[in-house]
């Protein structure tokens, strides 16, 4: 079956969009996609989708064209189009119909802009319509005229429940037995519990914070029952490494879950549902190292168990699960241990959180306080001599 879906790309294709065409091509059917929008989003075309967005020069040559091949059918169709206020509508279908005419019938998700553009095709070209109507259309719809009139086009009307089968019934009088309810899908065997160890790792992708040591660690681990949580991204400063590229590259992807940039509460949040952390730092080839990572103290105050590496001031702060940098090796054998152990991940946490307690309190910074206040300019007079010691130029 050869499919003419007509939807938009506003923000790439919707999850539900996306997963019907991709379940419909996975069955043998040719599905190509007539979008009015097309920008990138979240989900995108996969690679041989057939994909026809609207060219605006092409819609103005278009409508010359068929003028000229169908002077009676523009003008009755531009008749309709200006009485229902949607001749943009027409124009689009008219620069579509000619790469729909080998199409077995249109299925239009969403009746708004893209239903008016289908039920003109089917007027141009008598292909079968087929709509899905989801929500807001039913709603807030930008042309309830033109809306009910095109539904009355449909050859069936799809829609994703009950209750909206009955607002079309009872609201805009729709015979029921031109109405079916179709459920959106998900994959069951991806969208079913399972029981995880969540892996934490927290900075922006830099050659220094160890990340691609870590992924050959997870593949090196070869354990289905483990998730990486990546959070952090590229900065502009810094050259990057290209941490999503390396995923696939190792065949881990589906084990690695990538969240961006975080803070504040949703960075809690991944802190707080972790198992443990990961801090694989390590000597950048230009020199660069760290010099004791933040996110070490706080996954330590969260009462985490944290796999690191003897590198700069990290081993100032915990005392086990330190391997060498850069080995891969001693990597995934530490993370083995830990993930192997819930009591280990246990005992681990609740010692680091009382060494959060001792060494990254707020006490350090009522130091800090006193630090600047005897530096400070306004300080008295008795103890001028400390200041100049520590931070005036002329001592």
């Amino acid at each position: 079956m050869r499919i003419a879906f007509i939807t938009t790309m506003k923000w790439g294709l919707t999850q539900f969009n996306f997963r019907d065409i991709d379940a419909l091509t996975r069955k043998g059917h040719e599905v190509r996609l007539f979008v009015l929008r097309h920008t990138k989003g979240l989900y995108n075309p996969l690679p041989g989708w057939d994909v026809i967005p609207v060219s605006w020069p092409y819609l103005i040559c278009a409508q010359l064209w068929f003028l000229i091949r169908r002077p009676v059918t523009y003008v009755r169709l531009l008749a309709t189009a200006l009485r229902t206020r949607s001749v943009i509508d027409l124009c689009v279908a008219v620069s579509f119909v000619d790469q729909m005419r080998d199409m077995d019938v249109a299925y239009v998700s969403w009746g708004d802009h893209k239903l008016f553009a289908g039920y003109y095709c089917k007027r141009i070209i008598n292909i079968p319509l087929v709509v899905c109507i989801h929500a807001y259309e039913l709603y807030k719809n930008p042309n309830p005229r033109m809306f009910e009139e095109a539904l009355a086009y449909c050859d069936r009307i799809i829609t994703v429940s009950e209750y909206n089968k009955d607002f079309l019934i009872n609201r805009l009088g729709v015979p029921a037995s031109r109405i079916d309810v179709v459920r959106h899908i998900i994959d069951l065997e991806c969208y079913r519990y399972e029981s995880k160890i969540k892996i934490l790792i927290v900075g922006f992708f830099a050659e220094k914070k160890g990340h691609d040591v870590l992924f050959r660690a997870l593949k090196m681990l070869n354990r289905g029952d483990i998730e990486l949580w990546v959070v952090g991204d590229a900065t502009p400063d810094i050259e990057p490494v290209d941490c999503r590229r390396l995923a696939e590259e190792l065949g881990i992807e589906s084990q690695v879950a990538f969240f961006g940039a975080q803070s504040g509460s949703a960075l809690r949040a991944l802190y707080r549902e972790c198992d443990l952390f990961c801090a694989p730092s390590r000597t950048a080839r230009d020199g660069d190292k760290e010099g004791l990572p933040t996110v070490i103290a706080e996954a330590m105050a969260f009462s985490k168990p944290v796999v690191a590496t003897r590198h700069a001031g990290i081993p100032e702060a915990i005392d086990a699960v330190l391997v060498d940098e850069n080995n891969v090796e001693q990597l995934a054998d530490a993370l083995n241990a830990v993930c192997n152990s819930s009591e280990l991940r246990r005992r681990l946490g609740d010692s680091n959180r009382r060494a959060a307690e001792r060494l990254f309190s707020l006490a350090n910074n009522d130091r800090l306080e006193e630090i600047l206040s005897r530096c400070s300019k306004h300080h008295s007079p008795g103890r001028q001599s400390d200041a100049t010691i520590v931070g005036d130029p002329a001592g």
